[in-house]
């Protein structure tokens, strides 16, 4: 009789870990394949860099308060953030759509409308995709292609000890954002005559409903001569990414509570909700911001720049992830990610 292992069982990332320990890359091209933001392509000058993300209705986004125009905006950010992660320019994307017959031509337009403004403001092109039925909802694929120069490439496993940890923008303010909405559309169930409470929280909504990937940090590096040691997007929260980078660099870090850069908005909503700020900072996940090492060398060209946060440094000791609280005490940080 075969065993049944239950994916609850692994996690996100056990899953992840798993799945790539049975692919094997044959290609000379092939650079890099799963483990990173992006697969890395031979193009000769330059690599290539190639992502795909996933977003299901009722997982990723609820359209009772997700507006199609901002989610087709949010999708194409997404896309371009895990090439902003590799320090490349995004160039070309493809969207695959699987629609119920719920939605109109004009939902349809709308959606659109979004992204083609997403292509606009990041200067790519929308180069083709796939649109199919569903039976249970909307569902959208995005892949975006990008470029690098070979030696400005940044990975995830090449943080070295004693690297600065650098965030940019700030933490927390997306899943502040989402937790509100959700607050609002359970009042509105229990009571559709009841005006949302969303006054004073625009900056926290809009980092849910519309997040810009960072590439304009990107551009501002490579401005200040700096190539980052290591990168990530922070999709999945600071504690899981820093995690990431550490678990494939063979290092640990320390990170500095007092120094993550949370927006008072965020506070304030935190407040509201009983939720500590620092919680929905490490592991609130969707902020989309990116998370970088430098060495030490580099931090006088960046210092002086305010989308740039220093939170801590990479230690050489493999596996130790710790936050310093504003208590003087060390903690571990563990991973999120989901659980099916």
């Amino acid at each position: 009789m075969e065993t049944r292992t239950e994916i609850s069982s692994l996690g996100e990332f056990g899953l992840i870990q798993r799945i790539n320990k049975g692919i094997r890359t044959t290609l000379p091209d092939t650079v890099r394949g799963i483990g990173d933001d992006a697969a890395v392509i031979d193009l000769g000058e330059e690599f290539g860099l190639l992502t795909t993300d996933m977003f299901l209705e009722g997982i990723h986004f609820d359209l009772t308060f997700f507006p199609l125009k901002h989610l087709g905006y949010k999708i194409i950010a997404a896309g371009i953030s895990d090439v902003a992660a590799m320090n490349g320019i995004p160039r070309q994307v493809t969207v695959n759509l699987a629609l119920s017959n719920r939605f109109s031509v004009e939902a349809v337009d709308e959606l659109y409308e979004g992204m083609k403004l997403a292509c606009k403001d990041f200067n790519v092109d929308l180069v083709g995709g796939d649109t199919t039925s569903s039976r249970s909802g909307l569902i959208i694929s995005v892949s975006v292609f990008g470029k690098v120069k070979k030696d400005k490439i940044a990975y995830r496993n090449t943080a070295k000890p004693n690297d600065l940890l650098c965030v940019t923008g700030d933490l927390g303010g997306a899943y502040m954002g989402l937790q509100l909405l959700e607050r609002e559309k359970q009042v509105f169930l229990a009571n559709p005559n009841m005006q949302p409470e969303l006054e004073g929280k625009d900056y926290v909504i809009q980092r849910q409903l519309r997040p810009e990937a960072r590439m304009d940090v990107v551009y501002e590096l490579d401005e200040a001569g700096v190539i980052p040691t290591s990168m990530i997007d922070l999709s999945d929260g600071l504690a899981s990414d820093l995690l990431h980078i550490c678990a494939q660099s063979g290092v640990g870090a320390v990170i500095f509570e007092e120094r993550l850069p949370i927006d008072e908005q965020t506070y304030l909503a935190a407040s509201e909700l009983n939720i500590g700020a620092a919680t929905a900072a490490l592991n609130g996940g969707e902020d989309y911001e990116l998370l970088f090492t430098v060495s030490q060398s580099a931090y006088e060209q960046i210092k002086n720049n305010p989308k740039i946060t220093f939170i801590g440094y990479i230690t050489d000791k493999k596996g130790e992830v710790e936050l310093h609280t504003k208590g003087d005490s060390r903690v571990p940080l563990t991973a999120q990610g989901w659980n099916a």
